[in-house]
């Protein structure tokens, strides 16, 4: 009689066995870098200039995504969305005004437009509303040591990395970049250099290996590091921008080495996390997620001397293949470089072709870590493991919102695009005939650059994808861009769009 008894309980040893190997890691490690393009890693074979050996070495352990979009082509959006696992249409962050004193919690009509504009824009959200249920507070909630460490960009007290379930928050800063530059001496209030001419980079990912070294394993630890890299102002180690000189090759649209200094440091911060998890021994315990905020920046202008001494003025890089970049709808401002390292789901060298958008994040880790998605808070984002574990994801579409006209290369009026499959629906604000949208639509799968608009030659297709672009305003409650009454066809210029105007716009850089 006491034989089926412990064949029982040997089945059930080896069913909690099972159970255990499958469960999930504990910490997290968030890399987010700030304007890191598609194209400025070695990832996708697109650059000859930055060999980013640290990016592939996190590659090598995980998953890299090929068509991994950020929620907005600008960063304090997207932030927000990684943040709450909503898009901007239902969180309002559209733009990134949350280092300005005006505190704007629910997006708006602007006021007025130019009389040579067709629609009146929207006006942002400028903070992190600290009702939200952040992933900061979430992680925290369940039993997570929390640090922040670089950028934050979405408010100053009250809605700092502190108030959003964070234990610490290094160097404490609101702005859109570092302060003053990236090599010392640096502008914090509170936060000084330790060594001459140290570079923000080297000593962020030095304080986030020292916090990951307090946590001892007492319990999990969510690593927040969203890098200063490679925002503005251009600025980099003398020593990394004179070895790129002699390697430019000046009929490339990538020939900035200051530029390529400051991606070179990028991949040593990366370098430095994955030293740390490797001589700590916690490299099947640790989630790593590595992404950008937004594509590589092409507006901006960085005053560069050649080995003959002669001057010229380049934009930072290029996004090519991909249009446009940093500030633009089209592919270079949203498609992102994006890595994930997941024990127990990625497989190791994979990639993966599967469209996942930077708010995915957060429920999908509310789901591998078993931590219940907070109740009355609707998440946008979508559980991308089946990608993890190397399948398809049963996704319609994603919607990437941006009702803004920087005039930056490759701009658009006020504008929402939508993929789905290999296609992208771009819809422009009343930008049409009497007050109608105008539309883009590209097949991805033949035309990675965007060069040829199929709407007039598919319009059925458009209607389809126009549908779930209006579907998706309606359930997100989302502030959209009206007509404007006092537009004046005397006043438009058509031509104009898509034209940066006076050229490469001027920089601070050193």
């Amino acid at each position: 009689m006491r034989l089926p008894h412990f064949t029982l309980l040997i089945t059930l040893l080896a069913v909690l066995t099972c159970f255990g190997s499958a469960a999930p890691s504990k910490n997290v490690i968030f890399i987010l870098a700030d304007d890191y393009g598609w194209a400025d890693s070695t990832l996708y074979g697109h650059t000859d200039l930055y060999p980013t050996p640290n990016i592939e070495r996190l590659a090598s352990r995980g998953m890299t995504f090929s068509r991994a979009y950020a929620n907005s082509p600008l960063c304090s959006p997207t932030r927000a969305s990684v943040m709450t696992g909503q898009i901007p249409t239902r969180h309002g962050s559209t733009n990134p005004q949350h280092h300005l004193k005006t505190v704007r919690l629910k997006a708006t009509i602007a006021d007025k437009a130019d009389p040579g504009s067709k629609a009146i824009m929207t006006e942002s959200v400028t903070r992190l509303d600290t009702n939200w249920p952040t992933l900061g507070k979430q992680l925290k909630q369940a039993g997570y040591a929390t640090g922040h460490f670089g950028k934050w960009h979405l408010g100053r007290e009250p809605y700092s990395p502190l108030e959003h379930g964070f234990d610490v928050d290094v160097p404490h800063w609101h702005g859109a970049g570092p302060a003053g530059w990236f090599v010392a001496p640096w502008m914090y209030s509170n936060f000084k250099a330790n060594l001459p001419r140290e570079h923000i980079e080297d000593r962020m990912s030095e304080e986030a290996v020292s916090w990951m070294k307090l946590q001892s394993g007492e319990k999990p630890f969510f690593l927040n590091y969203w890098m200063f890299s490679v925002h503005a102002p251009f600025d980099g180690k003398t020593s990394l921008r004179d070895y790129y000189r002699d390697r430019i090759d000046h009929d490339s649209s990538q020939r900035s080495p200051l530029y390529a200094a400051m991606v070179h440091s990028l991949d040593d911060a990366v370098g430095s996390l994955l030293d740390y998890v490797d001589a700590a021994d916690i490299a099947d315990e640790t989630i790593i997620i590595f992404l950008s905020d937004n594509g590589g920046n092409i507006h901006s202008g960085v005053n560069e001397t050649d080995t003959k001494g002669d001057s010229y003025t380049t934009s930072p890089t290029s996004n090519a293949p991909l249009r446009g970049g940093k500030a633009s709808i089209f592919e270079g401002g949203i498609r992102v470089p994006c890595v994930v390292v997941w024990p127990g789901l990625t497989e190791p060298g994979s990639r993966s072709d599967a469209i996942i958008q930077a708010s995915d994040f957060y429920p999908t880790l509310h789901a591998q870590l078993q931590i219940d998605l907070p109740d009355e808070h609707v998440v946008d984002g979508l559980d991308i493991t089946p990608a993890l574990e190397g399948g398809s994801i049963d996704r319609e579409a994603i919607f990437t919102y941006f009702p803004h006209s920087p005039r930056v290369p490759e701009w658009l009026p006020p504008s929402i695009a939508v993929h789905s499959g290999d296609w992208k629906l771009i819809r422009v604000f009343h930008e049409g005939e009497n007050g109608q949208h105008d539309y883009l639509l590209y097949d991805l799968s033949t035309d990675i650059g965007e060069t040829t608009n199929l709407a007039a030659k598919h319009p059925e297709k458009v209607a389809r994808l126009d549908s779930l672009i209006e579907q998706h305003i309606q359930d997100t409650n989302a502030v959209v861009p009206v007509p404007n009454p006092n537009f004046d066809p005397s006043e438009y210029k058509p031509e104009q769009i898509g034209i940066q105007p006076g050229g490469l716009k001027k920089s601070r850089s050193r």
